[in-house]
């Protein structure tokens, strides 16, 4: 597990990053989001020790991260650092040499690395006569063939479509499940609603939101239901009656509603059993998603 605590950088009179402090949980994904200029980078640089921070620790499993440990990371920058004219699976060994691997080694990690990420066929190429999508996979390609005890990618999903976007997918998620943490920044909020266990907001520089996925919706759901009738006379209707209730939307036997109370919320559905030649055929809270969080919490 990474620990950031209290994390304050501040560039001249202009404070960026203002006691940021959230965890990266072994063995999850972690999606960290925010507007630009809103601290992710200059986080994730301090994480991996490429800046200094005016206050604060970062720390693995309870130690404080020390060089060697950073050196076990992998980290995709947000600005591509691959060699244009060297063929890709050539500096993917050469990367995973760098970082103490046998020759032999490297070679076996870059190749799967590039059959899963589709690439088979171009490692041979240079990097520079690769699509840029192709390019992006294969900077993942490079944080991870040392295989590294966590990783940090600063907007992955950058340039990929939605068929490449599957694919590192499913190596994220495989890299997840052998129990190292991963932290990844992304402007694309479906991706990181769909893919990640815990999420992490930022704004202006501060933590505006984190928790897992579902704690985050339960948190800000607020007193919205859906309520669904079915039979030969289901109409809702009536639901603009029920005291303290407002409704939102109304489509036949389709009703969403605000709710001043869980027991006004309640009555809705007693009063819903009780209908003649009706019944329900579903009622649940709306939990808003990561995007409508994002919004509420960065005003």
């Amino acid at each position: 597990m990474i620990d950031i605590a209290g994390i304050t950088r501040s560039y001249g009179d202009r404070r960026v990053l203002d006691d940021v402090t959230f965890s990266v949980q072994s063995g999850r994904m972690t999606g960290f989001v925010g507007g630009n200029g809103a601290g992710k980078t200059t986080t994730m640089r301090i994480i991996l020790g490429v800046l200094s921070a005016d206050s604060g620790t970062v720390s693995m499993n309870g130690a404080p991260l020390t060089a060697a440990d950073r050196a076990g990371f992998g980290y995709m920058p947000e600005e591509r650092g691959l060699y244009p004219k060297m063929a890709v699976l050539e500096q993917l060994v050469y990367l995973g040499r760098l970082h103490g691997m046998s020759a032999a080694a490297a070679k076996v990690s870059a190749t799967g690395l590039l059959d899963r990420l589709g690439l088979a066929e171009r490692s041979g190429d240079t990097l520079e006569s690769l699509s840029l999508g192709n390019q992006q996979r294969a900077q993942i390609a490079a944080a991870l063939v040392h295989e590294p005890l966590a990783l940090v990618l600063d907007e992955p999903f950058s340039g990929l479509d939605p068929m490449a976007v599957e694919v590192v997918l499913g190596v994220l998620r495989d890299y997840a499940a052998q129990g190292a943490p991963v932290l990844f920044s992304s402007h694309q909020l479906d991706i990181v609603e769909r893919l990640c266990d815990d999420v992490v907001v930022i704004g202006g520089g501060r933590i505006r939101a984190h928790g897992s996925r579902e704690a985050l919706r339960a948190e800000h759901a607020g007193r919205t239901f859906e309520l669904e009738l079915a039979g030969a006379a289901a109409d809702a209707g009536w639901v603009r009656e029920q005291p303290a209730i407002t409704v939102a939307h109304l489509d036949g036997g389709f009703v969403r509603f605000d709710a001043e109370s869980d027991a006004a919320a309640q009555a809705v559905l007693a009063r819903a059993v009780e209908l003649p030649e009706t019944t329900v055929r579903s009622f649940a809270p709306v939990t808003p998603s990561l995007a409508q969080i994002f919004k509420e919490v960065v005003a």
